[in-house]
């Protein structure tokens, strides 16, 4: 497979350029802030959004000022909501480092939360980005409105499939689509091709949360990290969800059970991760992960061969095809 070096060279030096804006919407007078600040930035992961953003933006009439606001803000807005997730998740890890409240504590990692937030809106107010900021905010909303609807279904654990797609399109396909979104409108594209790549970003946004949720039954030593976590934390998603509704009764409240009352220790686990295996649950989700796949790269069918339509085509790939 391509490696993401490889997607991101027709804009690797409008990247590097970003890395340098992006730190400078960062900075703050305030050290402890900008101590933080430049932790945030050094533990940054593959970029695959800002890479939507100036792929799509390349594709719709050209890289311009609004393009490098446009992908920061969704870096703030986006790393903003991360920051406040590990402290309603109370976790101390994110991607392999520490967490922002592990290091410095739950009221601080609030307010620099709402420090990201600020600069974000500021960055968009200050520039009149406005038909940007509108698109990404409504994003943030959707997202917080998914991960509310799954805190509110993984109490019940009824979700059923069509109610699995409403959460990972809000909570995950809605950011990926304000990406390409922000790149098309920043590059000066009409009402009906930012909505095209909206649409496009939506389903390469599914496609990623599904294989996102294949992982977590799959091999530990191959993913590199540890499976079971979304049964541990009673999310329900697509392979368990048609392993369930594909088994029988019996069978089917003893996997509820054990995902409602069994699932700290370990043997459970691994028998709920040995029934989705057995039931079908894998290969249904990769059908379906292959499908979104593809009718996302339907949607670029109109747009002219050049090496940003290839590029994002192999990045469409890659976040398919990924090992982690």
């Amino acid at each position: 497979m391509i490696s993401i070096e490889e997607i991101k060279k027709p804009i690797a030096a409008e990247m590097e350029l970003f890395e340098t804006k992006f730190r400078a919407s960062m900075k703050s007078s305030v050290p402890l802030l900008d101590r933080i600040s430049t932790y945030i930035v050094k533990r940054k992961g593959k970029q695959m959004r800002p890479m939507f953003v100036f792929l799509s933006a390349a594709m719709c009439g050209g890289i311009t000022e609004a393009t490098y606001r446009g992908a920061a803000l969704i870096e703030l807005l986006h790393t903003a909501t991360l920051v406040h997730d590990d402290v309603v998740d109370d976790s101390n890890e994110r991607r392999g480092f520490f967490s922002i409240n592990a290091l410095w504590k739950n009221k601080i990692a609030v307010l620099v939360g709402d420090y990201l937030l600020s600069r974000g809106l500021l960055l968009s107010i200050d520039n009149n980005d406005f038909a940007l900021l509108k698109i990404v905010s409504e994003a943030v909303k959707k997202m917080s409105e998914g991960e509310l609807l799954q805190i509110e279904k993984a109490r019940k654990l009824d979700i059923k499939e069509d109610v699995y797609y409403e959460i990972i399109t809000n909570k995950t396909a809605s950011l990926i689509a304000s990406c390409c979104a922000v790149g098309a409108a920043s590059a000066g594209a009409d009402a009906k091709i930012v909505k095209q790549m909206h649409d496009f970003g939506e389903l390469v946004g599914i496609a990623f949360q599904i294989k996102d949720d294949l992982f977590d039954f799959g091999s530990e030593e191959k993913i590199g990290k540890p499976t079971g976590i979304d049964i541990k934390e009673s999310k329900m998603t697509l392979p368990l969800i048609y392993a369930l509704n594909n088994s029988e009764k019996s069978v089917r409240r003893h996997i509820v059970n054990i995902v409602r009352n069994h699932n700290t220790e370990e043997k459970k686990v691994a028998e709920v991760i040995a029934f989705v295996h057995a039931n079908g649950g894998i290969g249904y989700a990769t059908k379906r992960m292959k499908e979104y796949r593809q009718r996302a790269y339907e949607m670029l069918t109109g747009f002219e061969d050049s090496v940003y339509s290839e590029s994002i085509r192999a990045l469409v790939n890659f976040t398919t095809e990924r090992e982690n």
